[in-house]
């Protein structure tokens, strides 16, 4: 038997919102937006980049450092045999 879960239906959207919760997780209303529809809020003055950042390319020393960690492995596994 599980106990009941305490929390509330969400004024804006009617998800249930478990208690502590900080938003609604359907649509992320809360109550210091005062429970707004997520149609209604100003994505554009949160100045999020339009795309996401592409992630940065690997230097050449990694990649040595990394040749050469390989390497060191191939080399202890044969010595090993």
């Amino acid at each position: 038997m599980t106990a009941p879960v305490d929390g509330f239906d969400c004024p804006q959207c009617g998800a249930f919102v478990r208690a502590g919760r900080a938003s609604c997780p359907e649509c992320g209303s809360d109550e210091r937006t005062g429970w707004q529809d997520a149609e209604e809020i100003d994505y554009q003055s949160l100045d999020l980049p339009d795309e996401p950042a592409a992630p940065a390319p690997r230097s050449t020393v990694h990649r040595v450092v990394l040749v050469l960690v390989v390497l060191a492995l191939v080399l202890a596994l044969l010595l090993a045999m």
